[in-house]
This record gives structure tokens, sequence and C-alpha cells, in this order.
């Protein structure tokens, strides 16, 4: 396992004023040496050596420089650069600004896997590797900014075998470039393919809802109720799964969440029985309280008398005036209640 440590890299500034004056001494010994080469054809003499040596002195002045040039580089605000002389992994530069490190640092990492073998698709019946050799080499710099990762909507089962779609959202950031480069092959990607583990695994261990004739599925964790649990868990298990590439997850949101299409209609015809249940059973325990009420305060106050064939008589009319879907029709009996 790799560890990211620190590498150091001068000011750009120094460098660039001492590659400059590299430069300056390089065309100063040319064309003085071009004067007294010139000088010398013109009298006649041989040429000296000192001219020849200062010549050759230039050049390698010339080479330095030009070496030199290539140590420059670049790096904003949430970037670094990774180190590597000849293979052997140095550090990691982090300071932003203009900088100097060796000349012969990597510029480039290689490629990866799918740049050399092909391409690698991802297709709903599995992992199918390509023929070409389209790719990218991984550079020296890298992003350590958040970035965002748009799941696709996947068709998973959730713990009940009921076929659902879910999509997610990560935000997501490169933690140790060390990990991220030498430790996978391309971390971009291994964040893609570990997402969809993580969603497809995390769907699997809840149920879409809470099933009715269940009374110890009220207390359970659900898809669709118990949201911030979900993405807690979510993010919980991309952490230990990206760990080994040094990447860090910030959040992790469900975006989508729904019955895939084959069940959907049967599953919303259940929920509109159950909240047609529901409802029932509210206005039963309503109407309930309101005619033991209504009979209480009629006994308690000495408005009417009633024994128990009376009682029942007057709360199945209130019953059925309180529970009917259609408005009660009054009828006035003006003889005994026993008629």
């Amino acid at each position: 396992m790799s560890v990211e440590k620190k590498a150091h890299a001068a000011s750009g500034w120094v460098m660039l004023f001492v590659t400059i004056a590299l430069y300056v001494v390089f065309a100063w010994m040319f064309i003085a040496s071009i004067v007294v080469l010139s000088a010398a054809d013109d009298a006649g003499l041989p040429t000296p050596n000192g001219a020849l040596l200062q010549m050759m002195s230039c050049w390698i002045v010339l080479v330095v420089a030009v070496i030199f040039s290539n140590g420059f580089f670049t790096l904003q605000p949430g970037q670094a650069r990774v180190c590597v002389l000849f293979g052997k992994y140095v550090g990691t530069v982090r300071d932003e600004g203009l900088r100097w490190a060796n000349p012969f640092y990597s510029r480039s990492l290689g490629l990866t896997s799918a740049s050399e073998g092909g391409n690698l698709e991802i297709k709903e019946d599995g992992v199918k590797f390509g023929s070409g050799k389209s790719g990218h080499a991984h550079g020296s710099k890298i992003s350590t900014r958040a970035r965002t990762l748009n799941g696709d909507r996947l068709k998973v089962n959730d713990k009940m075998g009921n076929p659902i779609e879910i999509a997610t959202v990560v935000v997501w950031r490169v933690g140790d470039t060390a990990k991220a480069v030498f430790d996978v092959d391309d971390y971009e990607s291994y964040v893609s393919m570990q997402t969809e583990t993580a969603l497809r695994h995390v769907a699997s261990v809840y149920a879409y809802d809470h099933m009715e004739d269940d009374d110890t599925s009220n207390v359970s964790i659900t898809l669709r109720s118990n949201i911030e649990e979900v993405s807690d868990a979510l993010r919980a298990e991309l952490e230990r799964r990206l760990a080994p590439a040094g990447v860090t997850v910030d959040d992790a949101r469900l975006t989508h969440l729904a019955y895939a299409p084959e069940i959907a209609q049967a599953m919303l015809r259940r929920q509109q029985a159950e909240a047609v249940i529901a409802a029932r059973k509210k206005i039963v325990e309503g109407a309930v309280s309101m005619v033991d009420m209504a009979l209480r305060q009629l006994s308690e106050g000495g408005v009417v008398e009633f024994d128990d064939d009376r009682k029942a008589v007057m709360a199945s009319n209130l019953m059925v005036v309180l529970c009917g879907e259609s408005d009660a029709q009054p009828v006035l009996n003006t003889g005994s209640l026993y008629q």
C-alpha cells in the first residue's frame, strides 16, 4: 500500500531568474566566441584554443538552461503533482503557484490497462473488453477538488425481492494521491465501479417500503421512509470500498427511487388499497369516539334515559350517519321508539 509523502519544490521565481541568467550567459559567451573567431580569421591567425573552449562551454550552458527549463510547473488551488523519478515515487507537491522541481521527474505516469489492452465497457449482462486501444494516460498533476458522480439508474432487487429502480449522486475527492495513482489502475473508473457495487449492496439490504401486514416491519429501516439512514449507510459503504484508492467521500444521496415498471401498477394498487383501509380505520375510530361521547353526555345530563336496546339502536344509527359515504336522510319518528 502506497502512502502519500510530501515532496520539496523550490520557488519557481528564483529558478526562473537563474534560468534566464543561464540563457544570458550563453548568449554572451556565444557572441564573444564568434567575435574572437572572426577576428582571428580576418587577421589570418590560427584559431585560438580559448575561443574553441569558450564555444564548447556556451553550448554546455545552453544544455543546462534547457534542462532547468523543464523543471518549471504551476499548481492551482486544489491541485497536486505526483513526483516520480525513474519509476520511483518521490513525493507529492501541493504548494500552489509557480514551482520548480527536478527536471527529470516524469510528467506522465503511464497508460491505464484499458488503454493498453482495450476498452472496458459496462453492459447490463456484465463487463466486456473491447478490442480498441483508446484511453488516456495518467498525468503527474491530479485534481484534489470535490467532484460529483451522477450515477445511472440501476434495476436491482430490494430485500423483499421486488425489482426497483435506484440512482445516487456521490461527492468525492482524492485524499491520498499516492494510493490513487499507484494502488489502482484508474481511480476515476474505480470510483464509478465501486459506487455501482455499493449502491446495489445497500439496495439489497433494505426493503423498499413497510409491509402493512407485518407488525415488525414498521420499526425497520426502508429505502423510501428512511432516506437519511440509507444515505448514511451508502456513504459508509463507499468510504470502506474507496479507501484503497485514497478517495474520500464527502456526501452520498439517493436521487431516484421507484418500483420497476413491470410491478409499478400492482404496487400502486396495493398502496391505494392500504390508503383506503387506513382512512376507513381513522373514520371508524372517530365515529366510535363520537358515539360514545354522545351517549354519555345524554345520559349524564338526564336528557334521555337509555336502556341497552335503545343505546344499541342509537349507536347503530349514529355509526351509519358518521361512516356512510352518502349524505344522511333524516326520518322523523312520531311514535314510540319501539314501533
